[in-house]
């Protein structure tokens, strides 16, 4: 097994936070050299890269949160030509009462890359930055729309009778263009007065978010098709879930094989034996985001695509339950993308 601590002489680990990181200089046997901390910006980015710079031989980053807090140094560092691996969470010890500080979670970074056996490699920007943030606004813009639905159906419920009459059993489509064009008049009572005014700016604010969720969704589909026509064209694989893969594998190289893909969206098939039984269960770990996204292409291959319907069928058959016919699917699918977007150019 080669580990991180094989190849370098020290790592600099970085607990990442808004306006200021704590950096660590740990070498390869886990002895910390220094601890110091620096702004989170540009000049702040050059002393600290001016001052690990002074001292000789190999060095890796491991910074935290490299798309979040962490993205403009590890932009910085990779400019540079540093090499930098990112660090989900530092591991912490398991006792109740175990220390914490910002210096102590970044010798905790450093030690822990230095005893990994694969190293992550940050995500990339740009086109996959594009992404995600079309992706994260959409998701916003849908979680509002639903909101808004559901306010606007309270209303309905505890409207006057007046109104109540008009929109009561109206599904949400016809129901949000009604509300949205009813009319206040003067000579009505205050309190229909105002579910009136409430019921259409509920109506509109839902067809709002309804019309940025369609033109975000149109965007995302530009750029992927751009980027990934190959993941499109697969059946069942529509912009949302491709962006969700997308934002996952991010770039050829980043991730070594279609088990570590797997492992990641969570379908990795997990042991589940006992006694005279042997079977597997379902993994409830990895990107819930990037699973969500494979189960979605699943029950849509169910559905419309007769080579995994005859799969499914086959599976029945021979005694499989639907769960772990579709935790199948879900590794099989997940190895085929994988290998569509690293061989793909």
């Amino acid at each position: 097994m080669t580990m991180l601590a094989d190849g370098v002489e020290f790592v600099v680990g970085v607990d990442t936070h808004k306006e200021a990181h704590t950096g660590a200089v740990v070498d390869r046997l886990g002895g910390v050299s220094e601890t110091f901390e620096f702004a989170a910006d540009p000049a702040g980015y050059r002393k600290v890269l001016d001052r690990v710079a002074g001292a000789s031989g190999t060095r890796v980053w491991a910074v935290e949160g490299t798309g979040s807090y962490g993205a403009g140094l590890t932009g910085f560092l990779q400019a540079a030509g540093e090499r930098v691996v990112e660090v989900e969470r530092p591991g912490r010890p398991t006792r109740h009462n175990g220390a914490k500080s910002d210096a102590i979670d970044a010798v905790r970074a450093a030690r822990q890359v230095l005893t990994s056996e694969h190293q992550i490699e940050p995500r990339r920007r740009g086109e996959r930055e594009a992404v995600r943030v079309l992706l994260a606004t959409r998701n916003g813009a849908v979680v509002a729309r639903t909101k808004a639905l559901n306010h606007l159906h309270a209303l309905v419920v505890t409207a006057p009778p007046r109104l109540r009459s008009r929109l009561e059993g109206v599904g949400s489509s016809q129901l949000v263009p009604q509300a949205a064009r009813l009319r206040l008049r003067t000579d009505q009572p205050i309190e229909d007065q105002a579910t009136v005014r409430a019921m259409r700016a509920c109506a509109r604010r839902a067809l709002a978010c309804e019309q940025e969720a369609t033109e975000l969704g149109d965007e995302l589909e530009r750029i992927l098709t751009d980027q990934v026509p190959h993941l499109l064209a697969e059946v069942g694989i529509g912009p949302i879930s491709a962006a969700a893969i997308y934002l996952a594998w991010s770039h050829p190289g980043r991730i070594r094989n279609d088990a570590a893909f797997a492992a990641l969206a969570g379908v990795a098939p997990i042991p589940a034996s006992s006694g005279q039984t042997t079977r597997h269960r379902l993994n409830r770990g990895g990107d819930r985001q990037l699973n969500r996204a494979l189960h979605t292409i699943t029950l849509s291959r169910l559905t419309c695509h007769p080579e995994t319907k005859a799969y499914a069928a086959r599976r029945l058959t021979e005694g499989k339950t639907s769960r772990e016919i579709r935790r199948c699917l879900k590794r099989h699918i997940a190895r085929r993308i994988y290998k569509l977007l690293e061989h793909t150019p």
